[in-house]
């Protein structure tokens, strides 16, 4: 009787973190999306379930008076362009570290992992400045470089411990028959890391189209702005009030997530626990 209430008990417990979880997610979710459909555009006269249901918010994002599609295209090419880069450059280097033994190849796994302890804002002044002189401030490709570097040292190590778990027999059985360098990396440690190369795909497409602080920093024009930087405008410019425009704004934001993340779902899970295995 004691074993069967302790059960219950665990069992209750559960449920009720689990329903924690789930309000302290979903709720500020479904509020958004709530405000986005009520009429009219104070934080304060909106409800979670509207009482007048109504589309115009997303109507005028769409519309020619609002910039939101020019920010959106801004977004999609940055997140597409570094997603795709972060692919290449990290697949690139974490095989040299993984197959080669090469002089510094030590040091430089330990300067990869000192530099995942500072986040890019640290640098933000360094940078700013190399992007003046080399004439990129206040474009796209200059966020794109930024992006693309920061985010070398953190995925290096998680492709790395990838490729580790791929046996090198199936290197030396290639080479054996004739295959090089750039054929063994393409035809065989590619198609195997298909998993953690979409974590890496997926998290470097998030993250421009999320991040409000390095686009604000970079960017100054309003045709080059990034979605973040852009739906924040709604609500900081002065005599603004444009909260509800801002919901609608920030729920479409999810649209091209969800479909990267649906279209890769089935890599993901095997992706993450199999990268973290080896160092």
């Amino acid at each position: 009787m004691g074993q069967q209430m302790k059960s219950r008990l665990e069992v209750t417990g559960i449920y009720l973190i689990l329903a924690i979880v789930f309000v302290v997610i979903f709720y500020p979710l479904i509020w958004t999306v709530g405000m986005s459909l009520n009429e009219g555009s104070s934080l304060y006269s909106s409800s979670i379930i509207p009482e007048n249901f109504s589309l115009e918010h997303y109507m005028w994002l769409f519309s020619s008076e609002s910039n939101y599609l020019t920010w959106y295209k801004n977004s999609l090419i940055v997140s597409t362009f570094t997603a795709a880069g972060s692919v290449i450059l990290t697949s690139l280097v974490a095989y040299a570290f993984s197959r080669y033994e090469f002089v510094g190849r030590k040091n430089g796994l330990y300067v990869f992992l000192l530099l995942q302890m500072f986040p890019v804002m640290m640098a933000m002044v360094a940078l700013y400045i190399f992007l003046n002189m080399i004439g990129m401030l206040d474009t796209l490709s200059g966020l794109i470089l930024i992006y693309l570097g920061g985010q070398i040292p953190f995925n290096a190590w998680l492709v790395k411990g990838y490729f580790d778990t791929i046996p090198r027999e199936l290197d030396q059985a290639a080479r054996i028959d004739g295959a090089g360098h750039l054929r063994v990396f393409f035809s065989i440690m590619l198609p195997l890391a298909k998993p953690i190369l979409a974590v890496v795909a997926l998290f470097n497409f998030m993250m421009p189209m999320f991040d409000f602080l390095l686009p604000s920093i970079v960017l100054s024009s309003e045709a080059k702005y990034t979605l973040a930087v852009g739906l924040f405008n709604f609500i900081n410019d002065q005599f603004a009030n444009n909260f509800t425009r801002f919901a609608a704004g920030s729920v479409l934001v999810a649209v091209p997530i969800a479909a990267i993340y649906l279209f890769l779902q089935r890599y993901l899970i095997s992706g993450l626990t199999a990268g973290g295995s080896k160092g």
